[in-house]
């Protein structure tokens, strides 16, 4: 039988939803942040979508967000010329750390005592956490504004991206291990540690790329601009969004096209998935993040599906509350017709 997907919207934003990532898997669950251009960073449960927190301190842009691995700190950064690092229970500002231009990307160590960031002034920083007050050791060779840095290889090398370049750093010796270069602008960049795959995007292209050599491994086309993909955990499936608004998911073995969805008003400009696998989480221009079910119609989260008495319909998973009657449900659904919240969430985690 048919499935119908329903993904959950989440709002609160009021700009473009720029970036996004998960935390690991905790005794608590698993977490989401989202950086968005209205400055305030959020923090949701994973797995349904539900707020948690702000993080309220920066005074421009949010570009990148990340958390560590147990999902205990947040790192920002911001077009204020600032990354900041949160206590992700308390939502406390930690410490700043100045920059001289926008800071673009942040990403911790798996121990999170440092903290990779990039920005528009070309440098690769890594700050020691424990010695806040210390000066960050520099990465220079980029001759363009970096997008992203990540670090690979249990810590050992650096992954970063600017305009149409992707280097391969090495963290002991601070040099350039190797370079990729593109004919158009490099849009993402994911590191998958299992099986150690870069995932870059440019232009309708998704490229699979070795991250200890950066050999390539395989490519997929799709039919519109893509700004974002991930792959899933098990590297069964991949997910893209770009330009036309849709959602692509795709065979990661054959690169077949399996399914596309249209639920945003805005282009897509992140797409990941969750560390269990179970769903994708996705951040539009149109200021909401959305998730989706990876296998349509699995009961999972705020997912029930109901299969309905007519078998010519389409099944369609229903989007329920744990310890609600049937009645509340509807009373929720009517309230709430377009979202999961009931108003946009202000006040600090």
């Amino acid at each position: 039988m048919a499935m119908r997907q329903t993904p959950l919207t989440c709002s609160g934003h009021t700009r473009p939803v720029v970036d996004l990532a998960f935390s690991g898997i905790t005794p608590y669950g698993y977490f989401l942040i989202s950086a968005c251009k209205d400055g305030k960073p959020m923090l949701r449960q994973g797995d349904t979508g539900d707020w948690i927190g702000t993080f309220l301190g920066h005074k421009g842009a949010v570009w990148g967000a990340t958390l560590n691995k147990d999902a205990t700190k947040a790192a920002t950064a911001a077009a204020d010329f600032t990354a900041k690092v949160w206590d992700a229970v308390s939502g406390d500002e930690l410490m700043t750390l100045a920059h001289k231009h926008i800071v673009k990307t942040v990403d911790f160590t798996q121990d999170s005592n440092y903290l990779l960031t990039g920005g528009q002034d070309k440098l690769l920083r890594i700050y020691d956490l424990n010695k806040p007050e210390a000066e960050p050791k520099e990465i220079s060779g980029h001759t363009s504004g970096i997008k992203k840095a990540l670090w690979c290889s249990e810590d050992k090398q650096i992954l970063s991206a600017d305009d149409k370049t992707v280097r391969l750093w090495d963290h002991a010796t601070m040099t350039e291990v190797k370079s990729l270069n593109f004919n158009m602008s490099v849009s993402s960049m994911e590191y998958i540690p299992e099986g150690e795959i870069l995932v870059i995007t440019y232009g309708r292209s998704i490229a699979f790329h070795s991250a200890v050599s950066l050999d390539p491994i395989k490519s997929f086309e799709a039919p519109a601009t893509i700004n974002s993909a991930s792959l899933h955990p098990e590297k069964e499936f991949l997910v893209a969004g770009g330009e036309d608004f849709k959602l692509y998911k795709y065979d990661y073995n054959s690169g077949e096209e399996l399914e596309s969805y249209k639920g945003h008003f805005g282009p897509i400009h992140c797409v990941r998935f969750s560390p269990d696998g179970e769903l994708y989480a996705s951040g539009s221009e149109d200021g909401t993040l959305r998730l989706w079910q990876t296998v349509v119609g699995k009961t999972y989260g705020l997912w029930k599906c109901v299969l309905p008495e007519d078998s010519g319909e389409l099944a369609k998973p229903k989007i329920s509350f744990p310890e609600t009657t049937e009645e509340e449900l509807e009373e929720i659904a009517s309230e709430n017709s377009d979202s999961i919240y009931s108003s946009t969430p202000e006040v600090k985690a």
